[in-house]
């Protein structure tokens, strides 16, 4: 492997797209850094130009300015080699319906010119859950299975980066858990992994760092701990053997009463917990039981989109 420190880099890259002989502007001045051996995760609402920027990295897309490498190599000058480190799982799942998932991993493999003794394909069948399958025809794989062999198929020629579009989408929870899982172990491998969600669970479950885009321009990015630390409000809930009377003290907190569970939320920066637990003192309202929960990345999600 050679010696870099960004798997992906982007300088200044545009990307405009003619719709109805009008301007579309894709991705305007898109710079990004995604460190080497990191779950990177995009997120943005539909048209925000994720699938513009996968779709340049993968050779797919032609830019209409600005600069990027992969792995250190320029995709404009080496455009062969940036290509073979990158495995691309696009959103679609286009895979021939006629072919086993062995038939197509090793159909793969071929094109990219790995030679046999060099193949994994048993070794992603097993780690996909696919090896029961192996021999199937295409066409019977349930949405999940074929998720999972898509994936396999970007990892025929063992890339150093592995760029993820909308992984799960349209996929059960179970099968959603275990891919998640799978992603993991790839980027403990020393892999690199890029992906764009509008799951945010998926994101905070998966991403170390994270970049947040909207109309072709990043609007935020930093690790997941940086991006949940601007959400400052939090949710304190305080159950009671019998529904309490609120006082109205409690009355900036937005109190939600749900038969004995009083909910309150609070700006940490400017109220300590304390001050809560005080003025139910004060007011003799014995709680036998006290949760609190920290904004999450919906909140961050919401709060940084709007008006964007």
């Amino acid at each position: 492997m050679s010696d870099y420190k960004y798997s992906i880099e982007a300088k200044n890259v545009n990307k405009t797209f003619l719709k109805k002989n009008q301007e579309v502007k894709a991705l305007i001045d898109f710079s990004i850094s995604i460190k080497r051996g990191t779950i990177h995760g995009l997120l943005g609402p539909n048209g925000a130009g994720k699938s513009t920027f996968i779709n340049v990295l993968g050779g797919l897309v032609k830019k209409n300015s600005g600069n990027v490498s992969i792995c250190g190599i320029d995709i404009d000058k080496n455009t062969k080699l940036s290509k073979f480190k990158i495995g691309i799982v696009p959103q679609e799942l286009n895979i021939d319906p006629f072919f086993s998932p062995a038939e197509l991993l090793e159909l793969q493999a071929g094109l990219y010119g790995v030679p046999k003794r060099k193949r994994i394909t048993e070794e992603i069948l097993e780690n996909l859950k696919l090896t029961d399958q192996r021999n199937a025809y295409a066409r019977t794989l349930s949405g999940g299975m074929r998720r999972r062999l898509l994936i396999g198929k970007a990892l025929v020629h063992n890339p150093e980066i592995i760029i993820l579009d909308e992984p799960t989408a349209g996929v059960d929870i179970d099968i959603r858990t275990s891919v998640w899982d799978y992603i993991k172990k790839i980027s403990k491998k020393g892999k690199t992994v890029c992906l764009t969600t509008h799951y945010l669970e998926e994101a905070e479950n998966l991403c170390d760092n994270i970049t947040i885009i909207n109309h072709g321009k990043i609007i935020i990015e930093g690790s997941k701990n940086e991006l949940l630390s601007i959400i400052s409000t939090k949710t304190v809930s305080f159950v009671f053997d019998k529904k309490p009377l609120v006082p109205n003290q409690l009355n900036e907190f937005k109190p939600i009463l749900t038969n004995n569970i009083l909910k309150l939320r609070y700006d940490k920066n400017k109220t300590n917990i304390k001050k809560i637990i005080d003025i139910l003192n004060k007011n003799k309202m014995d709680f036998k039981e006290i949760n609190t929960s920290e904004g999450d990345l919906e909140d961050v999600f919401i709060k940084v989109t709007k008006n964007k």
